[in-house]
């Protein structure tokens, strides 16, 4: 810290060193965070993991990205990423962890790009705070530790902007060409998601090029067609392949790509309509979160590591859920409702918003002085890139209609960029003793201090009263100290500033340690106290860092003998249902949960995510279990379902079909062989009509038919078919009532077959 006043000295000097040395402690806490027991993750996302399963087995499945051996239909995001996964899969043998691996070395790779990117103009201090920032942002190793997408869509964002600091750097155009175009590659991870950073790119690139308005609009109409091209191309050959030789394009509505890119994964994120033609597309789960996250608060009994609960205040928990698809979905997934405050709630303030305050004193500092028609100086230009990245995202988070907590990582490098050039800024200005400036640094860090209290609060019964007064206390006093230290000039002075910035990184670095400590989730992810939930709630009671799925919930069907009253869904408090649990449509069902009428899914989680609501027989998570299946609910299989049904296979391509991927994704990871889905993910994917099925069963490729729960929107008439048309397979042949037995589709369902000459 004390170094700070001579950023261009100590430039200099750190570049003639082959490593900083100070660097190296912050990869290993990030290698640490990210790293560390993934091996304990044996299946991850099941929807994503059985889908590498099947990319291994053939060309044709890796280029589609097909969920399933068979390639019947594919994932519901575009196989960049997937790739990727697939060859790591291919090098170290098919794991959880191999397939993990991708995701946690990119997370260690965004805090070394970080480093590099704002070492270069704001001085090595900078880098070193804004890498470690980066490393400590609870949601970036959450993510970083599961085969979810967005944390190799980050490092290559980032990747993307080192292209163009160096083509403005270099005046070289074909860098910019490499930067739009590296967007464009990003586009095929996770579609529109990839362009909310477009903004920073345009702003910075007319800002600081000393080229004419002519050139500037020149270079970037043509690097936006490059980026555009490279953005379509796989939707381009996927769409105009014939439908008969591909898959079909999991969660679209017309077996496209173009339509699941602007319309299930782009504008619908924003209005949260997920809704589809004939079905409530992918949305009982929401209601399902919603209730079981924040929205409940329970008594623990002795058993608490089976229990949910909450710390919502009773007027939280009175509020009606809203029913699923309408473009309401206010707190689903515990993210808040929408506002310009709403990165500050619960849920969300705890994964992304630790520096917040901090970012915006820091933004105050670097701005100051600054003249709207220049010139700018380097700091200032790239300060407006960070500004025009953090600005737009954020108020995409505060408006938006459906996301997951998890999607937060793409504010996580403006934040702790601005975190590092905010705090040699702001540092140097104190120093300076720069009139009104020079109260930012204590007044960021009073503030700062503040919101991280704020953020803890809920969570006194997990991590009790001292590191929230800690925080508080030593926040303020630092905070008072400078202030009155304003004029001084000695060592201690430096040392309080130290000492401010580990105090405002020390609660941020516990919440990144969480998914290490307390279990991650793999469908959902989430830090904090009760990340192993998935649900990013206030905490859980649970004390098995091991436990799976959420928090010990048992699925319907489920013959445990471990299970108690505390494993059921309770109402939530102070409710009026008499204690029922009431479900969108008015339906209740005596604390159960059900999904509302003519939903397309029971329990189905979006985004990839397998809850494995409908796998039966399930017993409790053991302590003693080595190894978290975090692909669902214990996404494992019924063993005496899967001997029936290869037993009694007599060359049938399937070995057998079911509603959606829930139950076919663990049997995929299992045997490597196809299960089909028969409505894609959620189950409403309008795939297979009755004559398609009938031809297929007269081919001899599936005769088995797992079915549970209601009619699945689009499939209805499928499903009626099956029902109608079939015999039904005695359970006591392939369903398992042992309390140890492993699991299956759900004990509510029924295996069929048909058999048609």
């Amino acid at each position: 810290m004390k170094h700070m006043n001579s950023e261009v000295k100590e430039e200099r000097t750190s570049n003639k060193k082959r490593i900083d040395l100070f660097l190296v402690p912050i990869v290993l806490i990030a290698a640490f965070l990210n790293l560390f027991k993934i091996w304990t993750d044996e299946y991850a996302n099941a929807y994503y993991t059985a889908a590498v399963k099947s990319m291994l087995q053939s060309f044709h499945n890796f280029f589609y990205a097909s969920f399933d051996p068979g390639g019947y239909v594919t994932i519901d995001k575009p196989p960049v990423v997937f790739w990727i996964q697939t060859i790591s899969a291919k090098i170290f043998g098919f794991h959880g962890w191999s397939v993990i691996l991708p995701q946690a070395l990119a997370g260690i790779g965004s805090v070394l790009l970080l480093y590099v990117l704002l070492k270069r103009t704001f001085g090595v201090w900078a880098g070193r705070f804004a890498a470690l920032a980066m490393a400590l942002t609870p949601i970036v190793p959450a993510v970083s530790r599961t085969n979810n997408i967005d944390s190799m869509l980050v490092f290559t964002l980032l990747v993307a902007t080192w292209m163009l600091f160096r083509a403005v750097r270099t005046a070289k155009f074909g860098w910019v060409l490499a930067a739009f175009a590296m967007i464009g590659v990003a586009f095929n991870m996770k579609m529109l998601q990839a362009y909310m950073v477009l903004p920073a790119f345009y702003v910075f690139y007319v800002v600081a090029t000393k080229i004419t308005w002519k050139k500037k609009i020149a270079f970037l109409t043509t690097a936006t067609a490059l980026m555009l091209a490279v953005s379509v191309s796989w939707a381009v050959v996927v769409d105009s392949t014939s439908a008969d030789k591909r898959p079909y394009m999991g969660s679209s509505q017309t077996n496209s790509v173009l339509e699941l890119a602007f319309g299930y994964n782009g504008i619908n994120r924003l209005t949260g309509n997920t809704s589809v033609t004939g079905s409530s597309h992918k949305q009982p789960a929401q209601a399902q979160q919603q209730t079981a996250s924040s929205e409940t608060k329970q008594t623990s009994n002795s058993n608490a590591e089976s229990s949910q609960s909450s710390n919502q205040s009773k007027s939280s928990s009175s509020k009606k859920m809203q029913a699923p698809g309408g473009g309401n979905q206010n707190g689903m997934f515990n993210t808040g409702n929408p506002g310009p405050f709403r990165l500050f709630q619960k849920g969300l303030s705890d994964q992304i918003s630790w520096l917040l305050p901090f970012v915006i004193f820091s933004i105050v500092g670097l701005f100051a002085g600054m003249k709207f028609k220049g010139p700018y100086t380097t700091k200032q230009k790239e300060s407006l890139f960070w500004l025009a990245w953090l600005l737009p995202v954020a108020v995409f988070f505060s408006i938006a209609g459906f996301f997951h907590q998890y999607y937060l990582i793409m504010l996580a490098p403006p934040i702790a960029a601005f975190a590092g050039a905010g705090a040699v800024a702001l540092w140097s200005i104190y120093k300076q003793r720069n009139g009104w400036k020079s109260w930012l640094l204590p007044g960021g860090i009073l503030t700062t201090a503040a919101l991280q209290v704020y953020i803890m609060s809920p969570y006194v019964s997990s991590i009790g009263v001292a590191p929230i007064a800690g925080v508080g206390a030593l926040g303020v006093i630092l905070a008072l100290v400078l202030a009155v230290r304003k004029e001084r000039k000695n060592s201690v002075t430096n040392y309080l500033g130290v000492a401010a910035m580990v105090v405002l990184l020390a609660m941020p670095a516990y919440w990144a340690m969480t998914p290490i400590i307390y279990g991650g989730n793999s469908m959902l992810p989430a830090a904090g106290p009760d990340s192993s939930s998935g649900m990013g709630g206030p905490p859980s009671t649970a004390t098995n860092s091991k436990q799976s799925g959420f928090n010990g919930m048992q699925p319907p069907g489920s013959s445990s003998s471990n299970s108690s009253s505390n494993n059921q869904m309770q109402p939530p408090t102070g409710s009026s249902n008499g204690g029922q649990m009431q479900m969108p449509g008015g339906s209740s069902n005596n604390g159960q949960m059900q999904p509302p009428s003519g939903s397309s899914n029971s329990g189905q989680m979006p985004e990839g995510s397998s809850n494995n609501s409908q796998m039966p027989n399930s017993s409790s998570s053991k302590s003693s279990s080595s190894k978290r299946k975090s692909g669902g609910m214990n996404a494992e299989v019924n063993q005496k379902l899967l001997n029936y049904l290869t037993k009694n296979n007599t060359g049938e391509k399937y070995l057998f079909a079911t509603t959606d991927s829930t139950s076919a994704a663990p049997y995929i990871i299992k045997t490597g062989k196809p299960v089909m889905a028969m409505g894609g993910f959620s189950g409403s994917d309008p795939i297979l009509t009755v004559s398609k099925l009938k031809a297929m069963i007269k081919k001899g490729e599936v005769k088995y038919f797992y079915l549970s729960g209601m009619g699945k929107g689009g499939q209805s008439d499928v499903i009626t078919w099956i029902k109608e048309n079939s015999k039904e397979i005695p359970s006591s042949k392939w369903q398992s009532t042992s309390s140890s037995a492993q699991q299956g589709p759900s004990g509510n369902g029924t295996l069929y077959e048909i058999t048609l000459k």
